[in-house]
């Protein structure tokens, strides 16, 4: 089973992604939750997860994060990915497992291919800053980007008070990180794929962070998501103990 989750609105992209991951899990709450992205990525971990099934709950819920559309590989190394996951989509339709395909700006003919064997597809266009319940989410991204440990904290305690979700918050982070990484080795937005606004923003914030250190804090939420899965962490105590060792 495939779902598709894809846009140029990065922020939507991720909340409603971890919406669905929320409520697929809800469903299934035995189910074993998977993330797959360009740091894991081998096709033999894929056929795993196409063909294998958990001992207690024959389903796992598999997320395949911006495998198709990511800036953070060579152009020849997102070929040979996309090409293996486009010809893999009839198996994952026919899995048992679910699939949830998490993409930015996906072209035309990609999307065709998709929809051909998704059982349902959203997309996110880029809109206006959101706020919610007053709370603007660039104020949290922002305080990152800054390295400003008191108004990040501070900030996320807002968001927790407003109603948003600790894994909400867990994947704004991320994605600012993300964005630094991309910048960090790019020389114009042109060539990072992202918006001029948000190319030059990553690009003022990375004064505050060495190439290493912004490693090591993808690293840290990455392993803040797993290990919350997996019942070792708490996800709200985890990322509050990560905002306060920024």
């Amino acid at each position: 089973m495939i779902y598709l989750v894809h846009g140029n609105d990065a922020l939507a992209l991720r909340e409603k992604s971890h919406e669905l991951l929320r409520a697929l899990s809800a469903k299934r709450p035995d189910a074993e939750v998977f993330r797959l992205t360009l740091e894991d990525w081998s096709e033999g971990k894929l056929n795993e997860l196409v063909e294998s099934q958990g001992l207690f709950e024959h389903k796992y819920i598999v997320a395949l994060d911006t495998l198709l559309s990511s800036n953070e590989s060579s152009k020849e190394v997102a070929k040979e990915i996309a090409a293996v996951l486009l010809s893999k989509l009839e198996e994952l339709e026919r899995s048992e497992n679910v699939f949830i395909l998490i993409e930015g700006e996906v072209d035309a003919k990609t999307l065709a291919k998709i929809e051909k064997h998704a059982k349902k597809i959203w997309k996110c266009d880029e809109k206006e800053i959101k706020e919610r319940k007053d709370f603007n989410v660039f104020a949290l991204t922002d305080a990152l980007g800054r390295r400003d440990k008191k108004s990040l904290w501070v900030t996320y305690e807002k968001a927790i008070l407003r109603g948003l979700e600790p894994e909400e918050l867990h994947g704004l982070l991320f994605w600012q990180v993300k964005n630094l990484l991309i910048a960090s080795k790019s020389k114009s937005a042109e060539e990072s794929g992202q918006k001029p606004f948000v190319w030059s923003k990553s690009r003022s914030f990375l004064k505050n962070f060495t190439e290493e250190e912004l490693k090591q804090v993808s690293s840290s939420l990455l392993d803040i998501y797993h290990n919350a899965r997996r019942g070792i962490v708490d996800f709200d105590i985890a990322l509050e103990k990560f905002i306060l060792q920024v």
